[in-house]
Order: structure tokens, then C-alpha cells, then sequence
């Protein structure tokens, strides 16, 4: 009997706690908008942080809130933006993609070392010891920080830099964000011809670290016939929205400190 009376104790207190639940689901019930959960299918998932902010649900959640632009996954690229806006019903201007590039030719044997250096791989360890291994204080360290953090795997050491592959970049900045050096900056994919270096010291100081050092020179400067070169701060700059990509000025600089990137410019300045 005692057993018959506890089941039915259990079994009313069920239904009882059942009932409140059921209740309270109901009355602090939220509703969640299905297209937090479409627009998160559209995003980079690398949750990166580069949108601003804490991931890709959090940034879902923001754009279908109306607080961040349907735009703002660079990882997701145009494609992704434009499946978002159709999403939210608004247009997804198309930008320039643009690219991450290490602005440093300072390669073992191109930059001279201060001392050799055998401790933790990491570029922001590696920059506390006596400024780092390389004598140029705008050198590329080489340990490897940026390639850790980029979640796309489009980052590489090599000879003591990192080399990026503009394919695989998507523009999410964590390596810009993780360079103790500063080293990479974000551009856009048609700036192809760069100046690879920002030393700004003299001109001695700077080619006695590094063999390819920009000195400041103004060769460049006086090549161009277009006026989209600027000497500042001790090292050449190249102005992007004056530049024709006519390679002029690389074939000019005495330091081969100015690059190209892609096959068919570099075949224009040749």
C-alpha cells in the first residue's frame, strides 16, 4: 500500500512539475528568426573575429538584427555577401576583394642577423629579446605567428619570411592583427606592384641590415610618368589610385626593393 501511495506522490508531482515547465516555456518563450540560422550557412565559419565580432553566430545574429552590413564576412567573399543580402533584402555592394601582403624582402641572407635565435617559435617571443634576431627593426621575423593564426592555411614560411597565397587569403585580417612587426597589411588585389619594405631609417642604417632595403633613392619617384610615387619617410610609396601597373619603377630600383605580383603585369614590365 505504502508503495502504491508514493507512486501516485511521483506521478501527481510530475504532472505537476510537467504543467509548470509547459508553462514557463510558453510565457518566457523567445522567438528566434529563422534567418539567423540561413545567414550563418552563408558565412566564412572560421570564426575569426575580423567582423568585429565574437563569431560567426554572434555576427548572424547582429546582421539580421540590422547592426552589422550583410557585407561585413570577408572570409565569405562577394558570393557569400550576395546570398546574405537576398536573405535580408538588401543589396550587397560589391568592393574590391582584397588581399593580405607581407611588405618585407628580408629573407635569410637578405637581412642581417643580430644573433641566432633558438628559443619558443614565435614572433612576438622572438621580438622581446633584444628586438629580435634580424638587425632591421621592420623586418619580418619569420617564426610563423600569422601562419598559426590564418584559419584559411594560406600563409607559409619561407627562408625566414612569410609568403601569402592571394588565392587562399580571404582577407580576414587575424595575420595584420598578429604581426608584432607589422609587417602585413590589407590590399587591394589590383595594387600589384608594392614596395616591400618600410624601414625607415637612413639610407645607410638601412641597407647595412638589409641588402634589400629601400633607401630612398627617388629613382622610382623620377620613372614614373604617371606621378603615383611618393618618398616619405625614408622609403618609397606607391600611390594605388595613380598607379598603372607599367613596372617602371621596379626596373629601375637599385635595391629591387619594388615587386610585382602576377605573371601578366610582371610580363607588361619585362
Amino acid at each position: 500500500m505504502t508503495i502504491l501511495i508514493a507512486g501516485a506522490l511521483l506521478a501527481v508531482l510530475g504532472l505537476v512539475f510537467g504543467g509548470v515547465l509547459t508553462f514557463a516555456n510558453k510565457k518566457f518563450h523567445v522567438e528566434i528568426d529563422e534567418r539567423v540560422a540561413q545567414v550563418r550557412e552563408c558565412l566564412g565559419g572560421a570564426n575569426c573575429g575580423a567582423c568585429g565580432y565574437a563569431g560567426c553566430d554572434a555576427f548572424a545574429a547582429a546582421v539580421v538584427a540590422g547592426d552589422a552590413p550583410v557585407n561585413g564576412c570577408t572570409p565569405a567573399g562577394q558570393k557569400g555577401a550576395d546570398a546574405i543580402g537576398k536573405i535580408m533584402g538588401k543589396s550587397a555592394n560589391a568592393g574590391e576583394r582584397m588581399v593580405a601582403r607581407v611588405l618585407c624582402q628580408g629573407e635569410s641572407g637578405i637581412a642581417k642577423e643580430r644573433y641566432q635565435y633558438d628559443g619558443y617559435q614565435s614572433c612576438a617571443t622572438a621580438a622581446g629579446l633584444a628586438g629580435g634576431p634580424k638587425d632591421c627593426r621592420f623586418a619580418c621575423l619569420g617564426l610563423g605567428d600569422c601562419m598559426d593564426k590564418c584559419a584559411f592555411d594560406a600563409i607559409r614560411m619561407e627562408n625566414g619570411i612569410a609568403h601569402i597565397d592571394a588565392e587562399k587569403c580571404t582577407a580576414c585580417g587575424m595575420c595584420v592583427k598578429t604581426c608584432p612587426r607589422s609587417v602585413i597589411r590589407l590590399l587591394p588585389l589590383s595594387q600589384s606592384v608594392m614596395v616591400r619594405c618600410r624601414n625607415s631609417d637612413t639610407a645607410r642604417t638601412a641597407r647595412a641590415v638589409c641588402m634589400d632595403a629601400c633607401i630612398g633613392c627617388g629613382r622610382c619617384k623620377k620613372e614614373c610618368q604617371y606621378d603615383a610615387i611618393v618618398v616619405e619617410n625614408g622609403y618609397a610609396r606607391i600611390l594605388p589610385d595613380k598607379c598603372t601597373r607599367c613596372g617602371a619603377c621596379a626596373a629601375v630600383c637599385p635595391c629591387k626593393c619594388i615587386t610585382i605580383e602576377g605573371a601578366k603585369t610582371a610580363e607588361a614590365a619585362s
